[in-house]
């Protein structure tokens, strides 16, 4: 269902122009409700929350996986590297946390916190925490001494203010049909993007305004021991993406000489199941996934730790010098028009 939505969407697919007199209605009441919020927000009559501390919204206007993650954390390991102490804050979309905010430690799962909030915590050692209700998990950072705060999604969570604002683009899809969902993938009309800081393609060629990023691919890392290989020394490997654009990662096994014998595309923050899993891997002598799902699935594996034919592709996201130097200078430009940070 979802691969038929996405076709609809990116696709132009003729089911969409049959199902367009339900969707299209629908699509114009989204498109009046986001308005309304963006207004509010505004005009400050919906009251936002305005943290002690500068917080840089890493975002999109469309529905789905667009690259944001391996931008925050750019963001986190750049403001590091200045000696400067960012947390991060999340929805935590895909958790079932028993109680919010929850601020990640060593022993949260995915299962309570979202695959992403993990990902991110594991990658970085930054503080991470996750609400429903942004404000709150940053409040729950500010006595961790966090100096500056970064938020994994949440440009339409007008309840909380912000300083900067960045979009992440998907260069090759881009957006769509134009239209608000569920009859197209946007959040919000693409002259929202004049409104932001920057503009970041993810992929494909960056328009004039935009910041170009290319996501550059590591060695494969085997879940259970940890050993690296190059991408194209495991033969007959299944791949697997349950991921916003899952055909972006299946691309960049094949640009490293990987190309697998079965693609196996899953719905962005899917639950995994180990017998589907299992079942999947038996097709091939390897199974290659993305960092993303392969924090969700190293705790399938402590049920089978028989299993070492498990591996992930770790990735960064990379700019050139000059964007990196402009955004790290506007980022202590805002940061240098606040005080010390207090709780």
């Amino acid at each position: 269902m979802a691969g038929l939505v996405e076709k609809i969407w990116f696709e132009n697919h003729p089911l969409g122009w049959l199902a367009a007199p339900l969707l299209w209605p629908l699509s114009k009441v989204f498109g009046a409700i986001a308005r309304q919020r963006r207004n509010a927000f505004l005009t400050k009559s919906g009251e936002p929350y305005k943290a002690p501390v500068p917080v840089i919204v890493v975002g999109n206007i469309t529905v789905g996986g667009n690259g944001k993650t391996p931008v925050v954390i750019w963001l986190v390991e750049q403001l590091q590297a200045l000696g400067m102490t960012p947390g991060v804050v999340s929805r935590g979309y895909g958790g079932n946390a028993k109680q919010y905010p929850l601020v990640l430690d060593d022993t949260t799962t995915t299962d309570a916190a979202g695959d992403e909030p993990v990902l991110i915590f594991q990658r970085t050692g930054a503080p991470v925490a996750i609400d429903p209700v942004r404000s709150e998990a940053v409040k729950a950072l500010l006595p961790l001494g966090v100096d500056i705060v970064i938020t994994d999604d949440g440009l339409q969570h007008y309840k909380l203010d912000r300083d900067l604002e960045f979009v992440v683009v998907d260069g090759e899809r881009r957006f769509g049909n134009g239209h608000y969902m569920p009859f197209g993938p946007l959040r919000e009309q693409v002259d929202r993007l004049s409104s932001v800081d920057f503009i970041i393609c993810n992929g494909d060629i960056a328009l004039p305004g935009e910041i170009g990023m290319a996501l550059l691919p590591h060695e494969l890392v085997n879940l259970k021991t940890g050993q690296r290989v190059v991408a194209n020394s495991l033969p007959n490997a299944v791949a697997m993406a349950g991921i916003g654009n899952p055909q972006r990662f299946f691309n960049t096994l094949n640009e490293l000489g990987q190309h697998p014998i079965h693609c196996e595309p899953f719905a962005d923050h899917k639950a995994f199941e180990l017998d589907r899993l299992m079942a999947l891997a038996e097709q091939g002598e390897h199974l290659l996934m993305t960092e993303k799902d392969a924090v969700k699935c190293r705790a399938l594996l402590q049920q089978q730790p028989e299993i070492e034919n498990w591996w992930y592709l770790p990735v960064d996201a990379s700019f050139n010098a000059d964007d990196t130097a402009n955004v790290m200078n506007t980022i202590k430009k805002v940061k240098d028009g606040y005080g010390s940070p207090t709780a």
